[in-house]
């Protein structure tokens, strides 16, 4: 069995060798950095399978270094060490890519538990979406997060979670797209919280789409997400929330 290559970003140097030590000794293939510079460097030279970083660290944080890693790999699973409890940090870090958070001080078995349970759930590479999407005035570019209103030239960056919960919506046009879905490819998981988060997600596009009034998400309720536009008003289900 191919080992899990992992990539420790952490700046206390006990915290390192402790976790190498376990992680290796687990099974894991670990490399280090100290930064986020670094960290950026090495996830370019090795193509690890999963992601373990700190929060704050000299240099280049770690949301700055995942927002990096995002434009480039949209699936490597990451989680953030941190010591920061404030709800705006995890909502940040999970704007920014991040799958999963871990406080400190935390347990390594606890630790190693979701290492594997991310790069189970993983979703398989798959080769880059080239496409556009026109949704009412708008052009969205997946590629560079970018949501363009034609009419004003206004364009609103995405965060790596609007993108991928849009980029959903639109390449199931006309279809429900089930929260489980959405859940389980963007985020990994569909738990409870992160069904929440979701609710959040799904405002905010809301707002960014908000300058054409013919375009829509819809909530199915108990089933999901659709995107409407007014060629759509025939499908009358759900309401938003």
């Amino acid at each position: 069995m191919e080992k899990i290559k992992l990539l420790l970003v952490e700046d206390e140097p006990d915290l390192v060798l402790i976790l190498k030590d376990t992680l290796t000794q687990e099974g894991f293939s670990v490399r280090t950095a100290h930064n986020g510079i670094d960290g950026l460097r090495l996830f370019r030279e090795e193509t690890p399978h999963v992601i373990v970083a700190d929060v704050m660290m000299p240099q280049m944080d770690g949301f700055e270094m995942v927002r990096h890693i995002r434009l480039e790999n949209a699936h490597i699973p990451v989680l953030f060490l941190t010591a920061r409890t404030a709800v705006d940090d995890v909502v940040k870090g999970f704007e920014m890519g991040a799958n999963d958070f871990l406080r400190k001080p935390f347990g390594i078995r606890e630790l190693i538990v979701r290492l594997r349970a991310l790069v189970e759930r993983a979703p398989k590479p798959t080769s880059p979406q080239a496409d556009n999407y026109r949704i009412g005035s708008y052009q969205f570019y997946p590629t560079t997060q970018e949501l363009r209103h034609l009419p004003s030239g206004h364009t609103a960056l995405l965060s790596f979670r609007e993108c991928s919960i849009l980029r959903h919506l639109c390449s199931r046009r006309r279809e429900i797209v089930s929260m489980q879905t959405l859940l389980l490819d963007v985020w990994g998981d569909d738990s409870f919280y992160n069904q929440k988060s979701l609710h959040v997600f799904i405002t905010k596009l809301r707002h960014k789409l908000s300058r054409d009034t013919s375009v829509r998400i819809v909530n199915a309720r108990g089933l999901g997400y659709k995107l409407l536009d007014e060629r759509d008003t025939q499908d009358s289900f759900g309401e938003e929330t």
